[in-house]
């Protein structure tokens, strides 16, 4: 019989993590000799012991680190799954559960909406709950709502390290977590008992005093922090926030700023322990953990030398008084174009944005609290008061069944159903591409407004033309009853039925936590097999959804020589972009059909079309995908150009994977996203960036690439590549990497799995 794994965040498990936190911190203050922040209490609490004499300041370091819990969603997790079954392991080493949460597509409400997800993608789900069943995984089903969600009422602690294959993981820092979004092989190999490695983050600081006021929430934080830091501005840093503003603000406050700190492409984002965490982890039936928080609250706090002097301990520092932080609005198509709102309508005429909304949505991971709930139904009550119901479509997304019951029986949801809402199902739905819009006409323009988190192109609806603004649920509520962006709730007027103009009231305060405490949750979880031995995972030969994964080809030792480009990524080239969600979703777990979605969304340098490239066979402008497959039909290897912050925004290492699987042997890009850049690497793609920016200029359409000398391959060492024009020329450039020796041993094998399985061998 294997041991079991506690799956359960328990006091012991709790204890045993505060244990090696104060025993790490110790060592680790000796050897850099000052005060710490928070960050690194948590980093030093869950570094491999060899690191802890090492200081990790001086330059860019890998460490390894022992998390204390995964966790995974229905889309990423089928790759880790399948990855993990490649070990050939017979048990995770670790807490692991697995979130329904991505597959549930919006087309018109909660109930229905959950049942036909759950006929449509029944063979997914039965694969995840056949496999977590044998591989000691706990499963969440359809409808228990939201991975980040459901983690914060169950599972996050404070001071612990978590990693999830999904990038808003971070949002469990609102409980004073170390939490961050990998991709799937991370998760995989952590799942199977090594080290996590990530390159040790630097440090912004960002102190908050005053408390908010009116209609000010947790949200405009995060979107004015957007606005300074900008979409690539946390990359490679953890977001810490400090100060006294802090405790002003709730756990579930906490999170959503967390949450969207992947925005900013940071590492992760934290709070430090206070009563607000307290009272959270009570609420939802973790007193014990807690007291033991209360017990060890000085190493889940920042030392105080680092709040008194806090620019001799960040690499940078940004300060908000709360009092005077006004209600903010971001987008469209990127989260960091900020303003506030009385901004707004200036911005509306100057940018000539379609003033009127079409449809407004709140919720989702992101900001679908109790807290949140309530305030939003404060609002909807004083317009029911007048007779007034939301001018456009509200759409509102529960984040877990415990939320979504909670309100029920208190009375929000009655609320916001008084004014026109429709309450969607526990899940991601219109967040993540899974809202279905068919009254929209092809390339139909319009605007929406959410309390989400994202919002590059295509991103909620899979329609380009969707322009999408992000702010608070408040704002949103406000937005839905004005029924355009220029409507400013903090000056303007709404006119009811009986032809009386009003304004709206600043939303009233709400409780961090429901008096009555939560509703439990019922019938939403399965914990594994007690008998592994007897559970057959699922999966069917001849699946449309599944497929098992083949190893790909280990590094034949030679250069690469006259690649063909396939794309000259030109500005914004998210994941979202070089393997987009929405529809696609749903062939996550078979990577040969998935495939066919390459680099569908990326904007095209040579051509300024979007997912279409020269075809290098015959000269024919062609999709992506169909190059590519006739590229590795006839053996013929190529290569991805990138503009900066190559890969931004979800973690989804199918962004890695397809490209790898259909014949991508590099990425060179100005800069790459933190995640992706792991990605490519773990899937044996070389990522590669321009030792001078301005070469990207020197790549054609025509060119052939070769990337050489790479027999000499080491850590710091550049890398020389010759570009060979159409007119025969050639000139040779240099680049750029940031392997260490063992991520040079992954693309030796040809990806980190291969890896992994030789040497467990």
């Amino acid at each position: 019989m294997l041991e079991k794994i506690e799956i359960n965040t328990t006091a012991e498990t709790v204890q045993n993590v505060y244990s090696k936190l104060e025993k790490n911190i110790e060592v680790y203050r000796k050897t850099v000799g000052r005060p710490l922040t928070l960050t690194e209490k948590i980093l030093a609490g869950h570094l491999e012991e060899s690191f802890l004499e090492k200081n990790l300041d001086s330059d860019a370091k890998y460490v390894f680190l022992q998390p204390d819990r995964v966790a995974l969603q229905d889309v990423t997790g089928q790759m880790v799954m399948l990855q993990f079954m490649q070990t050939g392991l017979k048990s995770t080493t670790l807490p692991t559960t697995v979130h329904c949460d991505h597959l549930i597509q919006a087309r018109t409400e909660g109930k229905s909406d959950t049942k036909l997800a759950i006929y449509e993608n029944n063979e997914v789900y039965k694969f995840l709950e056949s496999s977590a069943s044998k591989y000691g995984v706990g499963f969440w089903k359809p409808g228990a709502g939201i991975i980040h969600q459901v983690i914060l009422e169950n599972y996050a602690f404070p001071g612990g390290l978590m990693i999830g294959t999904d990038s808003h993981t971070p949002n469990a820092g609102g409980l004073g977590m170390l939490a961050i979004g990998v991709g799937g092989v991370d998760a995989a190999e952590t799942m199977a008992g090594m080290p996590w490695e990530l390159l040790y983050p630097k440090r912004v600081g960002v102190y908050l005093k005053g408390e908010m006021n009116g209609w000010t929430a947790p949200k405009d934080i995060i979107l004015y922090v957007a606005g300074e830091l900008t979409v690539s501005g946390g990359t490679n840093s953890v977001i810490e926030y400090f100060g006294p503003g802090t405790k002003s603000i709730s756990c579930t406050g906490k999170a959503t700023i967390t949450n969207m700190g992947a925005e900013i492409g940071a590492t992760c984002s934290i709070f430090p322990y206070d009563e607000r965490m307290e009272i959270y982890l009570k609420s939802t039936g973790r007193k014990e953990i807690a007291e033991l928080a209360n017990k060890y609250k000085e190493h889940l706090v920042g030392d105080s030398e680092v709040e008194s002097d806090p620019g001799k301990y960040f690499d940078r520092i940004i300060e908000i008084d709360l009092s005077k932080l006004e209600p903010h609005v971001v987008g469209p198509h990127t989260p960091d174009l900020a303003r506030p709102i009385s901004k707004l309508a200036d911005d509306v005429k100057k940018n000539d944005y379609l003033d009127n909304i079409s449809v407004a949505l709140i919720g989702s991971c992101t900001n679908s609290s109790y807290e949140d709930m309530s305030s939003a139904a404060s609002l909807a009550k004083q317009a029911q008061s007048k007779g007034i119901k939301a001018k456009i479509p509200l759409l509102v997304t529960p984040g877990s069944e415990q939320i979504r019951a909670t309100i029920e029986r208190d009375g929000q949801i009655d609320l916001l159903k008084s004014i026109g809402a429709t309450v969607l199902a526990n899940a991601c739905g219109p967040c993540i591409g899974q809202w279905s819009r068919p009254e929209l006409k092809k390339g139909e323009q319009n605007t929406i407004v959410t309390s989400y988190n994202r919002n590059f192109p295509g991103r909620n609806d899979g329609k380009r033309e969707t322009m999408n603004f992000i702010a608070s649920p408040e704002l949103v509520i406000a937005l839905a009853l004005g029924g355009n962006l220029s409507f400013n709730p903090l000056n303007d007027s709404i006119t009811s039925p009986d032809g009386k103009t009003f304004k709206l009231d600043a939303p009233e305060s709400a409780p961090d936590v429901p008096d009555n405490g939560f509703v439990d949750a019922k019938d939403v979880y399965i914990a594994p097999s007690d008998n592994p031995e007897s559970v057959q995972v699922l999966i069917d030969p001849n699946s449309e959804r599944l497929q098992k994964l083949e190893p790909f080809d280990a590094w034949d030792g030679n250069d690469l020589n006259n690649l063909h480009v396939m794309i000259k990524a030109k500005g914004k080239c998210t994941t979202d972009h070089i393997s987009p969600a929405g529809p696609w979703l749903r062939l996550r777990g078979h990577l040969d059909k998935l495939s066919d979605n390459l680099l569908l969304g990326a904007v095209n340098a040579f051509n300024d079309e979007v997912g279409q490239a020269k075809n290098m066979l015959n000269n024919e402008i062609e999709s992506c995908a169909q190059i590519a497959r006739q590229y590795k039909e006839k053996k013929i290897s190529w290569v991805i150009v990138g503009d900066n912050n190559y890969g931004e925004g979800s973690s989804r290492e199918h962004a890695a994977m397809t490209p790898r699987f259909l014949g991508c042997t590099a990425v060179i890009a100005k800069s790459f996203a933190r995640i992706h850049e792991t990605n490519l690497k773990k899937q044996g793609i070389l990522a590669l960036t321009f030792d001078n920016p301005d070469d990207y200029e020197k790549i054609h359409e025509d060119d052939q690439i070769s990337i050489t000398q790479l027999d000499g391959l080491a850590p710091g060492k550049l890398v020389e590549c010759n570009i060979t024009h159409s007119d025969k020329t050639s000139e040779k450039i240099m680049l750029k990497h940031s392997y260490n020796d063992l991520q040079l041993e992954w693309f030796k094998a040809g990806s980190a799995m291969n890896f992994l399985r030789k040497n467990q061998n």
